[in-house]
């Protein structure tokens, strides 16, 4: 996969939807530690968890140096301004839910957008990219699901969470091997707002687990050594142990 599919202009377009991103997840992780009762270290921790953590999990995964939040010092500020907006701005619980939503979709968008670029930008497939596209768009927030003891949103009941951003990396890639990556940028934001919106707005959900059974036990009779003969069809017992005297 050669790194001309994506050029020089979408990779620095990358960075800034990176960046928005890392603020929109902050603001996230702000909501939610304010849901939870926090104390302002409480906001920044967890702001900063959501807004960093599912791009250092794909620049790890990459392997391509150090991570872009460690090396370029606009990401950890994002992070803290995004915790600390939410810190300092009290709006109504109903109003926070509505921009939850909005600020959900959003950084799927985002993110799936910025995984698929930089794993195509480093010379990677577009196998690779689905995945860490979507691993960046659900990272973060599964993070600071799981340090604040939340059922992380990507394991399902919330909207096709997870399903949004496996769309949104497919459609990028296929933006990107068409030759038009701008439009890839685009359309995957576009998906993921439309997408993500009309899932919640009428509660889509994938299936849960089908309603099976398992199979019955193996019987006693065959767990302590009772077999059946094909001869006569009579069940044929084991012999007993003989007794030691």
């Amino acid at each position: 996969m050669s790194a001309s599919l994506i050029p020089a202009g979408i990779t620095v377009a990358t960075r800034y939807l990176d960046l928005a991103g890392v603020f929109s997840c902050a603001l996230l992780g702000g909501a939610v530690a304010r849901t939870a009762g926090l104390d302002l270290f409480g906001f920044l921790v967890v702001g900063i968890l959501s807004g960093l953590g599912g791009g250092m999990i794909r620049d790890v995964l990459l392997q391509h140096g150090t991570p872009v939040a460690l090396t370029d010092y606009a990401y950890l500020p994002t992070a803290v301004a995004g915790a600390v907006v939410v810190f300092l701005i009290k709006i109504s619980e109903a109003s926070w839910t509505r921009l939850f939503t909005a600020l959900d979709a959003a950084v799927l968008g985002f993110w799936a957008v910025t995984g698929v670029n930089k794993t195509l930008a480093v010379g990677l497939g577009w196998l690779p990219a689905v995945l860490l596209g979507t691993v960046t768009a659900v990272g973060g927030g599964a993070l600071r699901d799981v340090v604040l003891g939340r059922m992380p949103a990507v394991f399902g009941g919330n909207g096709l969470y997870a399903t949004v951003a496996v769309v949104v990396a497919g459609a990028t890639v296929v933006c990107a091997y068409l030759g038009v990556p701008a439009i890839g940028v685009a359309l995957g934001i576009t998906l993921a707002l439309a997408f993500r919106l009309t899932a919640v707005r009428f509660g889509w959900n994938l299936p849960t687990s089908l309603d099976w059974q398992p199979r019955p036990p193996i019987p006693a009779t065959l767990r302590h050594g009772t077999r059946t003969t094909a001869r006569n069809g009579e069940e044929e017992q084991p012999h007993p142990r003989k007794e030691t005297p």
